[in-house]
């Protein structure tokens, strides 16, 4: 193969990596949308967790048990965890995966989504610096050089340009900064729940297995808190009858799904600075099909977007001249 013909498939490979990591991100503000208002519908932030969470298990279940794929790279869980490819720890990522869902449903409607993404992003981009540092992904270790810290915290910068509008508005600044600690944790362990979803994924050949188990172990976690709930306050509404409440799970599937399989190609913290970009253009087009009481849309809007898309370019030039 020429060197014309390798520098366009390394250019190919990465437009397909910012498509697939645009759209992972963009399920993200989906997700936390539909689990608000189911909250505020339930009135009980524990119940929807568990109600989004229970959705993607019974979508997983099916896919998992009803495709050939699915069947076929279940039987490989096993196999990877004698041969220790998969230690049984790995296992437990998805109860980061329910954390990060009981922050959306606990803090959204207190703090607001700009503050909640900003919280998020900044512990996802420090989580991916941390992970790709000691190699937790599959992908091994990864230098942290002055190139990737550089985008990571341009991200950084890009996203509290973007949510400045929103963020300007807030009164009494001390109550709900400490409920920052929330998201901000949860996107933290989000990114080291993506880490070990994609040794999963590489040791299974399929995103499947590891999104399914990660929606087992979810579910079992939010079961224990809602009983816990149940046992100190009782319960909340009665269930919805609307059907787009219940969609938070399925979103769920594709952020887990693909977020595995971005982590197996190019390391933790590209995959969540990816994302991140992707949680940007989703939340933008949310906002401009279907905007939320108090929304704000401004040029440091738009332009903080384009700015984290830039920032992850500069923080993927690194691994584009290596693939290269």
């Amino acid at each position: 193969m020429s060197a014309v013909d390798q520098s366009r498939r390394s250019f190919a490979a990465w437009v397909g990596f910012l498509l697939t990591a645009v759209a992972a991100g963009a399920a993200i503000p989906s997700q936390g949308r539909v689990n608000s208002e189911l909250t505020a519908e339930v009135d009980d932030p524990f119940l929807a967790a568990l109600i989004s969470f229970s959705t993607g298990l019974i979508l997983m279940l099916a896919i998992a048990g009803l495709t050939p794929r699915g069947r076929r790279t279940l039987r490989e869980v096993r196999p990877a965890l004698r041969r220790g490819e998969v230690r049984w720890w790995y296992l437990l990522a998805g109860c980061i995966g329910g954390y990060f869902v009981l922050a959306q449903s606990l803090t959204i409607g207190i703090i607001g989504v700009a503050v909640f993404t900003v919280a998020v992003v900044t512990g996802q981009t420090l989580g991916g610096l941390l992970w790709d540092r000691i190699g937790l992904g599959p992908a091994g270790r990864k230098r942290l050089n002055t190139v990737r810290v550089l985008g990571a915290l341009l991200t950084v910068l890009a996203v509290l340009w973007t949510v400045s509008p929103q963020l300007s508005g807030h009164t009494g600044a001390w109550t709900w900064l400490l409920l920052v600690i929330v998201p901000l944790t949860a996107g933290f362990t989000n990114s080291a729940q993506q880490a070990l979803n994609g040794r999963q994924s590489a040791a299974y050949g399929s995103p499947i297995p590891a999104t399914l188990i990660n929606f087992i172990a979810g579910t079992a976690v939010l079961v224990l808190a809602y009983l816990v709930k149940l046992l100190v306050s009782g319960a909340g509404e009665a269930l919805p009858s609307t059907p787009w409440f219940y969609l938070g799970g399925p979103l769920g599937c594709v952020f887990i799904g693909l977020g595995a399989v971005l982590v197996t190609r190019v390391g933790v913290l590209l995959a969540a600075m990816g994302m991140i970009a992707g949680q940007l253009i989703g939340s933008l087009m949310l906002d401009l099909v279907a905007p939320a009481p108090g929304t704000v849309i401004t040029t440091a809007t738009v332009l903080g977007t384009l700015l984290t898309l830039v920032a992850v370019v500069i923080a993927s030039l690194p691994d584009i001249r290596r693939t290269r």
